[in-house]
């Protein structure tokens, strides 16, 4: 197993669960989405860590080990003070974001407003601004749509029908995965984000939260495109082009909207740090 020291890092409503997993250079720091924590970049660290890098996880406020406080209020600006949190904690001047999925707003929001702070960015399956071809997985639309709030709380409340839910929308996400991959998210990433939900105080606030300001936080950062296109942060993006939802064509979108980006497409569905662990790990040292 590979090493690394723990850290309860202290933020805005509570205290964060991080690893740090020793290595040079400037420290891949990464965020995950929802409804899962850092350890879905369990598979891509080892590789990482044997090309000689430093590579940290951190579990957002309200998810995974981090603290889950009574009444928290969860945001997408409070997951980028939550970044800031862990960079001060650690003193970690210079860092590579890496985003997955709900984790990449944070990834690019947080080097638009401190790119003293970031070498580059890497982006994996994510949404960032409204784009051609976007689809929102059927589980986060309702959550996300405001009209079907009622609906979304009656899932929650119901533990039964919401296991149904999360387990459709499990196979939606899986799509063509290769054999490899259906396997490795049974044995692995279903367990863990049963986990998320199962524990208790559980991760269902935070979800809830989080996605009911999906839509609010793509027109916020449609509203941030000039900014973007102004960056000079290297944006590297490594696209699992079998994803049903976050298609190919949202990565190459994003693409266009940067002045200094790579597109790197592999034969993986939405988590490709998963389905092609070692493709992705050549690619992120190579950058």
């Amino acid at each position: 197993m590979t090493q690394f020291q723990e850290h309860r890092v202290p933020a805005k409503g509570g205290s964060l669960y991080v690893r740090d997993y020793p290595g040079t250079g400037p420290a891949f720091v990464m965020l995950h989405g929802f409804p899962d924590n850092g350890h879905i970049y369990d598979d891509l660290i080892p590789h990482l860590v044997a090309g000689g890098r430093r590579a940290i996880t951190i579990d957002f406020l309200g998810f995974g080990a981090s603290d889950k406080p009574a009444g928290a209020q969860y945001s997408f600006a409070q997951q980028r003070g939550d970044v800031m949190a862990v960079l001060d904690a650690l003193g970690l001047e210079k860092v590579v974001l890496v985003g997955h999925d709900a984790g990449g707003p944070a990834a690019l929001n947080v080097a638009l407003e401190n790119p003293e702070r970031v070498a580059s960015v890497m982006l994996m399956n994510v949404f960032y601004g409204d784009a051609p071809g976007l689809l929102v997985p059927e589980l986060i639309e309702i959550f996300s749509h405001k009209p079907l709030q009622a609906l979304a709380h009656h899932f929650l409340a119901s533990p039964e029908q919401f296991a149904w839910l999360v387990e459709f929308q499990r196979r939606m996400l899986l799509g063509d995965a290769s054999a490899h991959g259906q396997v490795r998210y049974e044995e692995f990433l279903g367990p863990l984000i049963d986990a998320n939900f199962r524990q208790q105080p559980s991760a269902a606030a935070a979800f809830a939260q989080m996605t009911s300001q999906l839509q609010d936080e793509i027109a916020a950062n449609t509203g941030r495109i000039l900014a973007l296109r102004r960056t000079q942060v290297p944006v590297h993006l490594i696209w699992g082009r079998n994803d049903p939802y976050l298609h190919l064509s949202t990565a190459a979108f994003l693409q266009s909207q940067l002045s200094n980006a790579s597109l790197h497409a592999l034969d993986a569905g939405h988590w490709p740090q998963i389905d092609a662990a070692q493709d992705v790990a050549r690619i992120m040292l190579d950058a």
